[in-house]
């Protein structure tokens, strides 16, 4: 990798950055991060966004355990692994612009219509089909929050971050072992992502402050903004 110092510097306050909006919110660091990391170190993606979500995970899920919804984890679980192993097969088929398209487009029509249409309720079908999406844009372009946070939105709050923090510790690890099956893990985004690892602590302490805030009403509106906005950046990218 050639990276400048100033190139480093960016990586470092968008980590931080997503790692504090996802420590509020229940995800979104990919979201801020990733764009910044395809124009600075592309070769790196999505190993390296994929690597510095475990520690976001694990400390998320430590603080707020006692409120995963363990029965829903399981299923979204289960739809992560053929998910998953769709995503790494695109990676090895579909250019980087087409990834940013498919993945920008589903997150969009998906926020509009969770928007504007009655609850989804969360059930066995519903948390297996958004487990599934999420194994594909989680393994193909580092991006898998949306379509679980767009699930929960109506749960309360630590519910909806400790769900999904759960749910990201578990489908990372099996992004990471597809990525590794079909040889698309590299050795400079192992490197980055590495690096980056302790800025994410750093930032998802500072978006705990947050929670009480979020938790009065504006958790919702903040996921579904949040998800407008990452299918924009990702969709800004695949046509720049």
């Amino acid at each position: 990798m050639d990276v400048s110092i100033g190139g480093w510097a960016a990586i470092a306050v968008v980590v931080v950055l997503g790692a504090a909006i996802q420590g509020g919110i229940g995800f979104g660091m990919n979201v801020v991060a990733v764009p910044v990391l395809a124009l600075i170190v592309p070769e790196a993606l999505p190993v390296a966004a994929i690597v510095f979500g475990i520690p976001i995970s694990i400390v998320m899920v430590r603080h707020e355990r006692a409120s995963v919804d363990r029965s829903g984890l399981t299923r979204l679980i289960v739809g992560r692994i053929p998910g998953s192993v769709l995503g790494a097969w695109i990676v090895t088929v579909v250019s980087v612009a087409g990834l940013q398209v498919l993945v920008g487009g589903m997150v969009l029509a998906f926020a509009v219509a969770t928007a504007l249409a009655p609850p989804i309720p969360v059930v066995r079908s519903t948390q297996l089909t958004a487990g599934a999406v999420s194994g594909v844009t989680g393994t193909a372009v580092g991006i898998g929050g949306p379509p679980v946070a767009l699930l929960y939105q109506h749960q309360a709050g630590p519910v909806v971050r400790a769900t999904l923090a759960a749910t990201f510790l578990v489908g990372t690890m099996l992004s990471l072992t597809a990525l590794l099956v079909s040889g698309s893990v590299g050795r400079d985004g192992l490197l980055v992502g590495l690096a980056c690892a302790p800025l994410v602590v750093v930032g998802t302490h500072l978006g705990r402050r947050l929670h009480d805030l979020l938790d009065r009403g504006w958790l919702r509106p903040a996921v579904i903004g949040f998800s407008v906005v990452s299918a924009l950046l990702v969709l800004a990218e695949a046509v720049r």
